[in-house]
């Protein structure tokens, strides 16, 4: 039976809301006794009743859940171990027990300061014990179903030969389920089928396969060496935006630069795994379309003004539009002010250069403080773009970059960014060797991705743009 991940999240968040409350309300309890009994309350239930009591039951409890939000804590309501539980409840209730001390409790006069210390630690105690002991059971009873095979995820196994099989046959014996319900198998054509219990299907059909028999997981599992066989086949398995594993094994060439997660049976490596923690995502994905629409906003009168001269120095369109690979190598179209003039690329895509004649007089400037990459607010508004991130290119460059660097794919496990750590440290390429030798400064990007290292980006373009080195 295929687990219902939306039913678990919602069993998370109505658990956290309800130690939430629950702790709250014994903290107004201990407040009435030791600090609201003195101030005009006469009873217990008059203060309970009160509007900013109730206000406070309201607002604290989504709170929490804002807060956990944040601690990235519900992005995986699936394959919880206890460490992550333990270690996530606790740095979560640290942090949210000291906001709601210092903003609500202290404004309290207690008779006494010891009363803040007891406060103090009902709120933490209280609030850890509570959350963690609901969040513990929750995971404890899904563990067991996937265990006993009661639940798993459907997963699909790309490869029909002699590893695909050792692999289905050892997740199938083990003793304890990993959650795997494997669907069938994928025949590439690159190695002979030896499969017979279970459904093969073509590649040509993976699309539909993967609808009707609602995949939830991809696992790589044909053998191959060939770098440039197995990046093109992790390519076209992107686009259906589902985690995607691969077997590893000592000659597997994703093994020098993806980190592996092992399993019982054999070690897997999460090709779409991404460094950045958790949390650090979901307060990138809050901030990116925030910080987009406030430029977009402030800098308004600077559109209009650079829209102005480009009109003013040459004929033809402010924007300059382009389809560009993105997120899972989904096309989409970029956005920039026109440096060139008009219809300067005829025939094949062509790269532009320090002294491109097809720029514009204007266009030097732009480009010499990156001012025409500033529409690109717009693509990270509608969630295209990311403010950092690898930079997207063209699929005619694309497909001439992995035919000499098939790890190039790596780059569409993330969003593209207006920034990125190659255009920092490198800037713009004008042949496709340049192309690849920026893209080393990309992968050490993944490879170390955090909200840290996007904010010494930031700064690092925005001093480039002051600079006036953007060429």
């Amino acid at each position: 039976m295929k687990i219902n991940q939306r039913k678990q999240l919602i069993k998370y968040l109505l658990g956290d809301y309800i130690a939430a409350n629950i702790i709250w309300i014994l903290v107004n309890v201990f407040r009435y006794d030791y600090i609201a009994s003195v101030t005009g309350f006469h009873d217990l239930n008059t203060y309970l009743f009160s509007g900013k009591v109730i206000a406070g039951q309201i607002i604290i409890p989504f709170f929490w859940l804002m807060l956990y939000y944040f601690s990235g804590y519900y992005n995986t309501p699936m394959r919880k171990s206890r460490l992550f539980e333990l270690n996530k409840t606790l740095i979560s209730v640290e942090i949210g027990v000291l906001i709601v001390f210092f903003v609500i409790v202290v404004n309290d006069l207690p008779r006494d300061y010891h009363v803040y210390y007891q406060l103090l630690g009902i709120l933490f105690i209280g609030q850890f014990a509570l959350t963690y002991s609901i969040r513990a059971t929750i995971t404890q009873i899904l563990t067991k179903k996937i265990h006993y095979r009661k639940i798993g995820f459907n997963a699909l196994l790309i490869g029909a030969g002699e590893r695909a099989l050792k692999l289905a046959q050892e997740l199938d014996s083990q003793p304890q389920s990993l959650g795997y319900l494997i669907k069938g198998f994928i025949d590439t054509g690159k190695e002979p089928c030896v499969i017979q219990e279970k459904p093969v299907w073509k590649w040509e059909d993976i699309e539909t396969i993967i609808h009707d028999q609602d995949i939830e997981e991809i696992i790589v599992a044909q053998n191959s060496t060939d770098e440039k066989e197995l990046f093109e086949l992790l390519n076209g398995l992107y686009c259906f935006n589902l985690p995607i594993k691969a077997m590893a094994g000592e000659n597997s060439v994703l093994s020098r630069s993806i980190k592996m997660s092992s399993i019982y049976a054999s070690p897997m490596i999460e090709i779409t795994r991404d460094n950045m923690s958790e949390g650090e995502k979901n307060i990138k994905k809050v901030l990116d379309p925030i910080i987009a629409a406030v430029a977009l906003l402030l800098l308004s009168p600077v559109f209009a003004w650079l829209a102005w001269k480009i009109k003013k120095g040459s004929a033809g369109k402010v924007f300059y539009k382009q389809e560009r690979l993105g997120y899972r190598g989904k096309p989409f179209t970029i956005i920039k002010f026109r440096t060139m003039e008009m219809n300067a690329e005829k025939g094949k895509p062509l790269l532009s250069y320090e002294r491109d004649k097809r720029i514009t007089e204007f266009g030097k400037t732009m480009r010499k403080y990156r001012l025409d990459e500033l529409p690109q607010f717009w693509n990270v508004l509608k969630g295209e773009m990311s403010l950092v991130g690898p930079r997207p290119e063209r699929k005619f460059f694309v497909d001439q970059i992995v035919s000499k660097a098939p790890y190039y794919y790596q780059v569409f496990s993330v969003k593209p960014g207006i920034t990125s750590w190659g255009m920092v440290k490198y800037g713009y390429a004008n042949t496709v060797d340049k192309m690849i030798e920026r893209l080393q400064y990309d992968l050490i990007y993944l490879e170390n991705r955090s909200l840290g290292i996007d904010m010494k980006i930031l700064i690092y373009t925005i001093k480039t743009i002051l600079t006036g080195k953007g060429m």
